[in-house]
């Protein structure tokens, strides 16, 4: 009996992935639940397991292949017999995505039929559907799949556009591959970007083109609470089993914050402002496949040491790779702690659709004047990048002021002030 392997539902929003890596080869053994392929979408990396024991008899879908949610990609057999190579190779071509669209696009009349992109790219199926359904020149979208594959997203891309004016200006470009051989090429490696890649560089480009960013600048004073960081850091580990760091306080201090002042806590959808009564507190991590912001929910409701405890658990799933969809969804404010890799000072770009993001610095011995007395403090710099659109400057200001005096002194944050 054969079981077909199908791209498995990847989230809410998300319509294709891309082949990463199969682990297994056509002919080899699987066991029931043994990872077989990776497939890498805009946002996680997520493995497909073997639904049942036997011998993987065919790859339809190869490595770097883009691949719509609920398609074949492969199969196996619960007998353990593998299909003769003709045989695979010839099912493998009939079940390919430029077959099936092939396929599908016979009947259709001529006048019906997609327009085919002037520099021959292949179109995706479900890309080429939409072509037709709303009557586009598919010369004129522009692919970013492999090879030039013209995907579904890059159709909705397309379609998202505002019209040209009549005397339209030049729109920014990327920057062309040359012509002519590069002069050091042998000197040089090509690697392709990966999904969630393309995706950090396309929400970065949204948020600076989108919000109307401004970041402001405060810095605090870190005595108070590395003193009773130290103070209590023994006894808090023996009794928890985590280690008392400072995204805690952080985490707290940002709430309060947020609470005094809704806006920033809030964000613009369409012609209205969402005020989210809840905290969802995104915290940046650096990861081998770029930056992701796992989140803490109802971080409100956590105290000190559950806090610890969930950022410990996310950052170790996002250094695996085994962060699911859940776990990178729902946040409204972010915190990214450019400090833990010696910046001084930096301005964070927004995480869309939040209208705000914390930056934690390298915490720095430098003298300042204290009561009339110059003395040497760990200092950090803070700077909070909001949208102007929904912040104003006093909110803006404010927030960061709240977040300073409550890091200065955490006990505002026992007694809630």
């Amino acid at each position: 009996m054969t079981v077909e392997i199908r791209v498995p539902t990847l989230g809410e929003s998300v319509t294709e992935a891309t082949i990463g890596q199969w682990f297994k080869k056509v002919g080899e053994a699987v066991a029931r639940d043994e990872p077989l392929v990776e497939l890498e979408t805009d946002k996680v990396t997520v493995e497909v397991n073997a639904a049942e024991a036997g011998t993987l008899t065919e790859i339809v879908a190869a490595e770097g292949e883009t691949v719509e949610v609920g398609a074949l990609i492969g199969s196996i057999d619960k007998s353990g017999k593998a299909a003769p190579a003709a045989a695979r190779t010839a099912k493998a071509k009939e079940s390919s995505p430029a077959a099936k669209a092939a396929s599908q696009d016979a009947p259709k009349a001529a006048s019906e039929a997609p327009t085919a992109p002037a520099d021959g790219a292949a179109v995706m199926p479900a890309a080429a559907k939409l072509i037709a359904e709303k009557g586009l020149d598919a010369a004129a979208i522009e692919g970013t799949g492999k090879d030039g594959r013209v995907t579904k997203g890059d159709v909705i891309a397309h379609m998202e556009k505002p019209a040209p004016s009549a005397a339209p200006a030049p729109a920014a470009k990327a920057p062309a591959k040359p012509a002519g051989p590069r002069p050091d090429a042998d000197r040089e490696e090509r690697v392709r970007m990966s999904r969630l890649r393309q995706r950090i560089a396309e929400r970065l480009k949204e948020a600076q083109n989108t919000a109307a960013m401004l970041t402001t600048f405060n810095e605090v004073d870190m005595t108070s609470m590395m003193e009773v960081r130290n103070e209590y850091r023994e006894s808090f580990e023996k009794k928890h089993g985590v280690r008392l760091g400072f995204m805690s306080f952080f985490v707290k201090a940002s709430i309060a914050a947020l609470k005094e002042l809704p806006a920033v806590n809030a964000e613009i959808e369409g012609d209205e402002i969402v005020y989210k009564n809840y905290y969802n507190i995104g915290v940046a991590v650096g990861t081998p496949s770029g930056l992701v912001v796992p989140v803490l929910r109802d971080a409100d409701k956590l105290g000190f040491a559950e806090i610890e405890q969930t950022i410990g658990a996310l950052g170790k799933k996002a250094r695996d790779g085994k962060l699911g969809l859940d776990d990178l969804q729902g946040g409204t404010f972010t915190i990214s702690n450019g400090g833990v890799y010696g910046s001084l000072l930096s301005t964070p770009i927004l995480n869309p659709p939040q209208s705000a993001i914390l930056g934690m610095h390298k915490v720095q011995q430098r003298p300042m004047v204290v009561d009339g007395q110059v003395v040497v403090r760990p200092m950090m710099y803070l700077a909070l990048s909001y949208d102007h659109r929904i912040v104003d400057g006093r909110e803006a200001v404010t927030t960061l002021v709240r977040i300073k005096e409550n890091l200065e002194d955490p006990r505002r944050l026992l007694l809630d002030l």
